[in-house]
């Protein structure tokens, strides 16, 4: 009975953390989502012309997620010149992606994962989502997202399929690592 009780947890929390996920050299299956703007993006219409940068964040406009998205606009150039694009995902509407965007300048696309499914194809861990509220700039916001995905980031070479994978990604130096990655592969 402890034996299955344990295989039983163990399948459990597998499905739940998404540890089947995608790894370096894995094909990622195309799927669509809804960017921060309201429009179908779709991964297969960003894929052949340059590497993308596809990092999962936990939540817009906190703390960590935040500093991480801003460093990602304040490479901007230095990625370009790496003939990469970068995409943020979160588990986040995209009213709130709309709102996390326009607060901090942000140049690159925001996609919304509601339901946590993209996250699951790339085996991001994900948990229950919630509603957020502060202040930013003197006035109160709320936003919700449907999911709390982990923070990870992937690359993805001009074929689609993984290039890169970091499970342990720190807010404040996932550029640095994915541009010092990017840089390798000249």
């Amino acid at each position: 009975m402890k034996t299955l009780i344990a295989i039983l947890i163990i399948s459990f929390t597998q499905s739940l953390y998404g540890q089947n996920g995608l790894n370096p050299g894995d094909k990622v299956p195309d799927f669509k989502a809804t960017a921060d703007n309201g429009t179908s993006w779709n991964l297969n219409d960003h894929l052949g012309k340059q590497y993308l940068v596809v990092y999962f964040y936990p939540a817009a406009m906190t703390g960590g997620c935040t500093a991480q998205a801003c460093n990602y606009r304040d490479m901007s150039n230095d990625l370009k010149d790496l003939n990469a694009t970068v995409v943020g995902v979160s588990g986040d509407n995209p009213e709130g992606l709309e709102f996390f965007k326009k607060s901090h300048n942000l140049n690159f696309t925001l996609l919304s994962d509601e339901s946590g499914s993209i996250a699951r194809i790339f085996g991001v861990p994900v948990r229950e989502g919630g509603i957020f509220k502060n202040e930013f700039n003197g006035r109160q916001f709320e936003l919700e997202r449907g999911v709390t995905t982990g923070r990870w980031t992937f690359i993805l070479d001009k074929e689609g399929r993984v290039a890169y994978k970091n499970e342990q990604v720190s807010a404040s130096k996932d550029t640095e690592e994915v541009i010092k990655f990017l840089k390798s592969q000249r």
